[in-house]
Order: C-alpha cells, then sequence, then structure tokens
C-alpha cells in the first residue's frame, strides 16, 4: 500500500498506485455554486492535491488521459460537460520571502506572476513573441492585463493555489507593509482588480483559489468581489481532508495486517487527528487528511507500533510559524483566549467570514483566525455566537508547547529541558513523581505576581499538562470520563513507548492565606478523591497505575502515592 503522504501531483498519485481518497463528486458540486471560488482549510489539508485534481480534470492537454485518471473515480462515472474543456492557469504563491522591504516582495510577487504565465504560454504552444510581450511590462497587474489581451477569446480556468502565504507572513511581521500591499493601490489588489476585468471580458471564465485564512480577503474582494467564499459552506465541510469512513478505510489494512482491534485504532487515530467542523450543520467532524497519512506511512508494520512522533515535525514546523499571528491586535487579549481555551475547553465568537484590517482587530477576530488556521474549530452555537474548542489531541499539544515559550517570556524564567526530561523518564520507568514535582515548583516559585492572582487548580493543572507535554511519551488525558468521574490527568502508554508505570494524578490548591488548616483540609479532600477514583472498575482495570496528589500553595509542592 503506497501512501501519497508528501504528493500533491494528481496523475502521480494515480498513475503511480497510491492510495487515493476520492473527491472527485465536488467537481460537480463546484460547478453548480458558480464559477468563481475560494476555499480556505487549515495548512497541511490535501488542498494543493485538490487544486491539481481539478488542473486535470478541466485541461484540454490531459483529455487523452481521462479514462486513465478518472476512470474509476466518481467524476469518471459522471462526468460534467466542461471536462477537459479549458486551458489552465496555475499559479501557486509559497516561497514569496517577505524580507527586504516593499520593493523586494514585489519583485519577487511580480517574477512568480511572469513564470506561471510564461508556463501557460509554452505549455499551450502560443508564439514567442508573447512571452517577450509580457516580459515588456513591468508590474504584475500590467503583465496579466497583457496575458488577458494576448489570448483574445480564448476561455481560461485559472487555479491558485497557496494565495495567502506570504501575506499571512508579511502580516505577523509588519501590518502598515501588509496593509500597503494589499490595500487601496497596493501591487496584489491591482493583479486581482485585472482579474475582474477578464473575467469581464470572458477570458477569465472559471477560478478556484485556496489558502489558509482570509485576511487578504477584505482587501481582494475590493477588487474582485465575484468569488464566492465557500470555506464555510456546510455543503463543502469535507470537500478537503478525511471523513470518517475514509480514514477507516485507509487504515483497516495496518489493522487486519496487525490484528488490531479497529475499534481502538480509529478511537486512538480520531483522539489525535481528528475533530475539524468549518460550519456548525456539518453533518461530522473530518480528520486533518495529511496528518492521517503521515501516520499511515510512519506506522512501523514490522512491530505493529505507532510512530514515535505522533505529528510530522514539518507539520508542526508550519503551525509553528502561523503561530506568529497570535501577535496581531492585542496580545493580551489573545493570550487570554489561549488561556480560556486550555482550562476552560471551549470560546465564544461571532464568527467572521473576512477581516476589515483598517479596523481594531477584536477578540471575535482573533479567534476567527484561529478557526482558519485550524487551532479550533467550531463544537456549537448560540443564538449569536459560535462555539468554537481545540479540535484534537495534535493541536492540543501545540498549545502546550507555545504555552511554555509564553510562560518563560512572561515570567522571565527558563525551563531546562535536560531536568524536565529526566523527570518523565524517571515517572514512566521508576513510577517516581517527586522530581516532576520539583520542576513545578520551580515554575510556580518564578511566576509574577501577575500570573499568581489568577492561580487556582485550573492553573496549576495547566502548568503541569504544560510540563508533560513537552515530552509527550504518554497519551495525556485532562478530565477523561471514567465511569461518569472526571480525574485531572491520566498518564496513558501509548505505541510505540513501552513505559512501566501509568499515572492518575490529582490536583489540590490550598490558598495561602488559610494556614496549615487549609492545607490538610485540601490534603484530606484530595485523598478521599483519589480513593473513590480507585474504586471505579474502569481505573481498577488500568495495568501499571499508580495514583497521586498533587497538593500545593503556590510555592510549595507536595505530592502524596496510593
Amino acid at each position: 500500500m503506497k501512501i501519497p503522504y508528501g504528493e500533491s501531483n494528481f496523475k502521480k498519485v494515480i498513475t503511480g498506485g497510491y492510495v487515493y481518497i476520492d473527491k472527485t463528486d465536488y467537481i460537480a458540486k463546484l460547478e453548480t455554486t458558480g464559477s468563481y471560488h475560494f476555499l480556505l482549510r487549515p495548512r497541511r489539508f490535501g488542498k494543493s492535491l485538490f487544486v491539481s485534481t481539478l488542473w486535470h480534470y478541466y485541461d484540454v492537454a490531459h483529455q487523452h488521459e481521462f479514462e486513465a485518471l478518472f476512470g474509476k473515480l466518481h467524476i469518471g462515472q459522471y462526468p460534467t460537460p466542461l471536462k477537459n474543456s479549458y486551458q489552465v492557469l496555475f499559479m501557486d504563491f509559497s516561497g514569496i520571502d517577505t524580507d527586504g522591504g516593499h520593493d523586494a516582495i514585489l519583485q519577487r510577487f511580480t517574477s512568480k506572476v511572469e513564470m506561471h504565465l510564461q508556463t501557460y504560454l509554452r505549455r499551450y504552444a502560443y508564439p514567442d513573441s508573447y512571452i517577450q510581450a509580457l516580459r515588456e511590462k513591468v508590474s504584475p497587474a500590467d503583465k496579466m492585463q497583457q496575458f488577458t489581451e494576448l489570448l483574445g477569446e480564448q476561455k481560461i480556468l485559472l487555479l491558485i493555489d497557496e494565495y495567502d502565504h506570504f501575506a499571512n507572513t508579511l502580516l505577523a511581521e509588519d501590518l502598515s507593509l501588509f496593509q500597503s500591499i494589499m490595500g487601496k493601490g497596493g501591487f496584489v489588489r491591482s493583479f486581482y482588480e485585472v482579474l475582474k476585468s477578464a473575467t469581464m471580458t470572458g477570458v477569465l471564465d472559471r477560478l478556484f483559489v485556496t489558502g489558509v485564512t482570509p485576511l487578504m480577503l477584505d482587501s481582494l474582494t475590493s477588487g474582485f468581489n465575484i468569488a464566492e467564499n465557500l470555506s464555510i459552506h456546510a455543503g463543502f465541510n469535507a470537500a478537503m481532508g478525511f471523513t470518517h469512513v475514509e480514514t477507516q478505510g485507509l487504515l483497516q489494512p495496518l489493522a487486519d495486517q496487525c490484528g488490531l482491534e479497529t475499534d481502538t485504532l480509529m478511537a486512538d487515530v480520531t483522539d489525535w487527528y481528528n475533530g475539524y467542523r468549518f460550519h456548525a450543520d456539518a453533518k461530522e467532524t473530518v480528520f486533518n487528511s495529511d496528518m492521517v497519512l503521515y501516520f499511515a506511512k510512519h506506522f512501523d508494520r514490522d512491530n505493529c507500533n505507532y510512530p514515535k512522533r505522533m505529528l510530522d515535525e514539518n507539520i508542526a514546523s508550519d503551525y509553528r510559524k502561523i503561530m506568529a499571528l497570535f501577535q496581531i491586535g492585542n496580545r493580551e487579549a489573545n493570550y487570554q483566549v489561549l488561556d480560556d481555551l486550555i482550562n476552560i475547553g471551549d470560546v465564544l465568537a461571532v464568527q467572521q467570514r473576512k477581516f476589515e484590517l483598517d479596523k481594531h482587530f477584536d477578540r471575535n477576530d482573533f479567534i476567527s483566525l484561529l478557526a482558519y488556521m485550524g487551532f479550533v474549530t467550531i463544537s456549537g452555537e448560540t443564538m449569536t455566537q459560535t462555539r468554537f474548542a481545540i479540535p484534537n489531541h495534535v493541536i492540543r499539544e501545540l498549545y502546550f508547547q507555545y504555552f511554555k515559550v509564553e510562560l518563560e517570556q512572561r515570567n522571565q524564567l527558563t525551563l531546562p529541558n535536560q531536568t524536565l526530561a529526566a523527570a518523565i523518564e524517571t515517572l514512566a520507568l521508576q513510577g517516581d513523581l517527586q522530581p516532576l514535582a520539583v520542576e513545578m515548583q520551580r515554575v510556580l516559585q518564578g511566576l509574577s505576581n501577575r500570573d499568581l492572582i489568577k492561580l487556582d487548580e485550573k492553573h496549576i493543572k495547566t502548568l503541569l499538562l504544560t510540563l508533560l507535554y513537552q515530552f509527550p511519551i504518554y497519551f495525556i488525558h485532562s478530565e477523561r470520563e471514567m465511569d461518569k468521574k472526571y480525574p485531572d490527568v491520566l498518564l496513558l502508554e501509548r505505541s510505540p513507548f513501552a513505559v512501566k508505570h501509568q499515572h492518575l494524578i490529582e490536583l489540590k490548591y490550598a490558598k495561602k492565606g488559610d494556614g496549615a488548616a487549609g492545607w490538610e483540609a485540601k490534603k484530606q479532600e484530595g485523598i478521599a478523591q483519589v480513593q473513590g477514583y480507585l474504586q471505579l472498575p474502569t481505573i481498577a482495570a488500568l495495568p501499571k497505575l499508580s495514583a497521586w496528589l498533587m497538593l500545593t500553595d503556590s510555592e510549595k509542592v507536595e505530592v502524596i502515592r496510593f
């Protein structure tokens, strides 16, 4: 079974014998919803492969290959009248370096535009004089205008991938430069104004654009206000990403080969990679497709073990770069949103379809931005607002890694990775929580008065989880339901790590103002809770389990083992 992880060329996937999850039924749906579309999804969500699929379906140059490429797929059985009827112009705006200021970015954007236009002209055997005519134009808009005039009455399909890739980076670095480039009179907006004119002359007959966020849409739709944003339409919820059925079909051969329980495998993969919903009325959540493909490709078939890293470092790196956008607007207010997500579990906001960056960037904007990036997902709605929650274990892990950075910066402290790693190994192999308690005490003693003011048991748990998530050799559960009870923290063994101890940890916070009596009362309360948990059948059945009470008053930390 060949897994197409990292593959974005549709023809290579089909002809190379790779597994392909058929999304071609969405082609007809796109045609019935109009001619010009935006469809945004988080990083590494299968956007480029979907664009490549459209390219091969509509390109007249692939007409002779239609049966070989699409014959076994849904659209091959039910083709639309527009199949193989266009010359296709493809553009990809990733890889544009934002260093060097306005003129440097303009030069790189111009080079990208000219390269794609020249590729089109050579692909469809236009005269060399057309390429020379393009070279004589200076700006991206002028080059695009020249291109559309050269085509005359030829109708084209324009596919744009990663339309906002460089813009997202630029926005996090320099808001004023972003506005000058994207706003009125900016070279990007002028470029899209030419595209709008091309729809009026009939040259640009269809358009499909992908990216991550709608941060550019306010700027672009002023110049190109005829495209429909399908990103939060219920009918396109699963156009990218995998459904539960699609994921199980992909992973079933692994379960069969290794004798794994399908339900257990799917439950684990669901916890790690599922949970994305892009409309409150969507019937089901979807999996991040690249994450599932990574799991399948790196699954140890010889020893039937999960990958040691459940998230590819390349994907993690992409998400960390996007985290730079957390600096937009009021950083302290944004930090409070992260605090609420980690400690409460969800947040409410009015979801934004686009962002007007010349106005105040508020809490609704920030939470909506997190949703487009995949850091939160829709979990419900009220009459006036949308409820957002962390979608899965992967994103939760990234949050806690980011929270560690915030913790260190806000409190001018350093959490040494070496001693923390040793503490977690001691917990796993020797069953001793004390070294981790020492690290907890180090963090608590380093907190600023600002963070100590709001300290409670939820925040104590957040600090512990932040430490644990830096080296996640356990499957970490916070308040997981066990026989209708909710232990604070469960550390359960996960493939491929063989630990000698699993752990249940209950946390208690005694206010210093309550003195020794308050400390003792909290200790007895915690002891009773842990003893009660150990009587539950589900917890009693866990092998190699150690149960703990961790008690603190924000200065000292005591642990009691059961």
